[in-house]
């Protein structure tokens, strides 16, 4: 599958992405691209499921539009539901985040690029969070990795 968005050289992990913003709106998504800083698009955990592939390559798309010069990677969150994971493969999502404990871990990772944990990353639904995207993206600012991101879904 290829991605909409150039992948890191090598099989990428949560630490060799770009920093990774959580976006829950088209909204979200073009305030992560609009500073033109590398970043990677991470959904709501478990999106996947109850928001489906379908919207998540749709919102991607239109950011993208918005931005096409930013270096983006977007990965959706299929928690520990392999069939939203397949399906999210069939629609053209080729970096997933899924439960490594979850049986069909190893089949899915065998037809797209599957992260076991969530990369640390600044959630744009947080009080505040609006007012860090710039020092969260930007490489040579320092203590910009303090995880904010929620583990519960919305």
């Amino acid at each position: 599958m290829s991605s909409m968005f150039p992948l890191p050289t090598g099989s990428p992990t949560a630490t060799s992405l770009p920093p990774a913003i959580v976006v829950h709106s088209l909204a979200d998504a073009v305030a992560a691209l609009a500073p033109g800083l590398p970043v990677t698009v991470l959904s709501a955990p478990g999106a996947g499921i109850f928001a489906g592939a379908g919207w998540w390559r749709a919102l991607v798309a239109a950011a993208r539009a918005t931005h096409p010069a930013t270096v983006c990677v977007d990965v959706l969150d299929c928690a520990d539901a392999p069939g939203m994971a397949m399906a999210a493969i069939r629609a053209g999502q080729a970096l997933l985040v899924l439960d490594p404990a979850c049986p069909a871990f190893a089949r899915v990772a065998a037809l797209a690029t599957v992260l076991p944990a969530r990369p640390p990353a600044l959630d744009l639904g947080e009080r505040g969070a609006a007012r860090r995207l710039h020092l969260w993206l930007n490489p040579d600012a320092e203590g910009r990795r303090e995880d904010d991101s929620t583990p519960v879904l919305r």
